[in-house]
């Protein structure tokens, strides 16, 4: 028996090819260090995958990447990257810079930016004076270098914290200031888990766990500390 076309139920598709696992990352530079900080949740709608998940990827030795959104994304932009600095290495016998690494993430989100990498970033590391840095990032290449940034879900609950402690001048002032904030190290890291456990109580793709990466002159180390897990 034919049916009639008005009678057939057409479905359109809800499938994507991306999907947001949330989870937050903050970056903060100083005179001498960097710190750089995300969550350990992982989730997809009301659904936590895992609690035990790192967000941060180090990509040289005073360099380090933090991204939420799309892990599956995320992954395919690390390998890209610790590809291209390989190549890099073998060439000029010397690993990047974190200012000419931020220069190769941006360039690499714009090559991808008609089907971008839903990541988004925050790159923080030591410069050539030794001096600390963080690029911040949209999912297509635009960045720029600031005192301090955040990205993911909870990014809009840290912010106008961060903003309150640590607003730096605007760069159109002249004669141009520098972007490092005043805290000490430590000031730095309790901060970041001051505004991570606030956060943690607000944003349900915040919690579970959270992975300090301080970078300065000695190398890189690492902290972690419990959040909430409900």
């Amino acid at each position: 028996m034919a049916f009639p076309e008005q009678a057939i139920n057409h479905q359109r598709s809800t499938w994507s090819p991306y999907d947001n696992n949330g989870g937050t990352c903050v970056a903060i530079a100083g005179a001498n260090y960097c710190v750089i900080a995300a969550d350990t949740r992982m989730s997809t709608g009301y659904s936590i995958l895992t609690r035990d998940y790192s967000k941060i990827c180090k990509l040289a030795d005073k360099c380090v990447l933090a991204s939420s959104g799309f892990q599956a994304d995320v992954k395919a932009l690390q390998k890209n990257l610790s590809a291209r600095h390989l190549t890099y290495q073998h060439q000029h016998n010397k690993q990047m810079s974190c200012p000419a690494m931020a220069q190769l993430l941006s360039n690499t989100l714009y090559y991808k930016r008609f089907f971008p990498y839903y990541a988004f970033n925050v790159l923080g590391g030591l410069d050539s004076e030794g001096k600390g840095c963080v690029f911040t990032y949209d999912a297509v290449g635009s960045y720029e270098r600031a005192g301090y940034g955040a990205q993911g879900s909870g990014s809009t609950l840290m912010m106008p914290v961060l903003d309150n402690q640590l607003k730096s001048p605007s760069p159109l002032l002249l004669p141009a200031k520098d972007s490092a904030t005043p805290l000490t190290e430590n000031e730095a890291v309790d901060l970041v888990k001051d505004i991570f456990a606030s956060a943690a109580e607000r944003d349900i793709y915040t919690g579970d766990g959270l992975e300090i990466v301080v970078i300065n002159a000695e190398g890189i180390r690492r902290d972690t500390m419990g959040l909430r897990r409900d």
